[in-house]
């Protein structure tokens, strides 16, 4: 197993030659490679979902994703996004994750690392956009800075649930508050310290966030929330905001990334050509805090 820094507009690191029967101090060297540099690209990579899923459990504890319109037929642990139609139906969901965010930010226990696999790519136009949020906390204004110190952000997953099949013909405040009563609001610290690097993290998102508090749970200004998302690229619809880079994806690609530090934001192809994807997403044994001011 070779494990090389990425150079250029690349970043964290790639590693060759790696086996799925690597070995237990392999596979934890590739979690702090994952917790500290972020990104971590495998690359060359042909496994089954059997074997996909088997390295999930060796980074963490794989979880299925809620709803199970997302899931494999062969495993609830793989999440597929897909638009290719197949005779036997539909396997997972079409153009996911088109919009900045943390996989299950909403949810009471957020994902630590996200393993991504893509297995169908287009022939352009297809890749991830990333922020790293430690670094987006770094570059905030004093202003900002000051002005969320001991603030707490509120998540719901209410904006952007997909409609599901046996949904159609349902009152909308219907679907809405089955949304509400299955996903309930997350309030955590506007600055998180991630549980490993312990380095502070501007933990918002234009998906999944949707309202700031004080400490005492006043609400304050949108104002405010929006000027966070601006200041940290997620209103930057050109993408060139200095906060913000791309990942694109090669055959045999398999990235590994640390779901608390980074936010993120799936590029489509805009020609629709024919596009999978699979991901397995694990807890570990550092949970965020749901109350713990950073």
């Amino acid at each position: 197993m070779r494990i090389d820094t990425r150079t250029g507009d690349g970043r964290g690191i790639e590693v060759r030659g790696f086996s799925a029967a690597a070995t237990t101090d392999d596979m934890a060297l590739l979690r702090q490679h994952v917790y500290y540099d972020k990104i971590v690209v495998l690359k060359e990579q042909s496994l089954g979902i059997e074997e996909f899923v088997t390295l999930g459990s060796a980074l963490g504890k794989p979880v299925a994703y809620y709803e199970p319109m997302y899931h494999h037929p062969d495993s609830e642990y793989v999440f597929v996004s897909s638009n290719v139609n197949r005779d036997t139906g539909r396997v997972g969901v079409p153009k996911t994750g088109a919009f900045w965010h943390s996989d299950y930010q909403f949810m009471p226990e957020p994902f630590a690392i996200t393993c991504f696999y893509p297995q169908r790519l287009p022939a352009a136009g297809r890749g991830t956009y990333f922020i790293d949020m430690a670094q987006a906390y770094r570059r905030l204004s004093p202003r900002l800075r000051d002005a969320i110190e001991n603030t707490f952000c509120l998540h719901s997953a209410r904006r952007y649930v997909k409609i599901r099949p046996e949904d159609v013909f349902r009152p909308l405040g219907e679907v809405l508050a089955e949304v509400e009563d299955r996903t309930p609001p997350q309030r955590r610290p506007t600055v998180l310290h991630h549980p490993v690097t312990k380095e502070p993290l501007l933990y918002v998102s234009e998906a999944f966030t949707y309202a700031i508090q004080d400490a005492a749970g006043t609400a304050l200004p949108g104002t405010l929330l929006s000027d966070l998302l601006a200041e940290s690229g997620q209103l930057d619809d050109t993408y060139s905001h200095p906060n913000i880079f791309l990942q694109p994806y090669e055959p045999g690609d398999l990235v590994l990334w640390d779901n608390r530090t980074l936010i993120h934001r799936a590029l489509h192809n805009p020609g629709n050509d024919l596009t999978e994807s699979y991901r397995v997403t694990v807890v570990d044994e550092y949970p965020l805090t749901l109350e713990e001011a950073a």
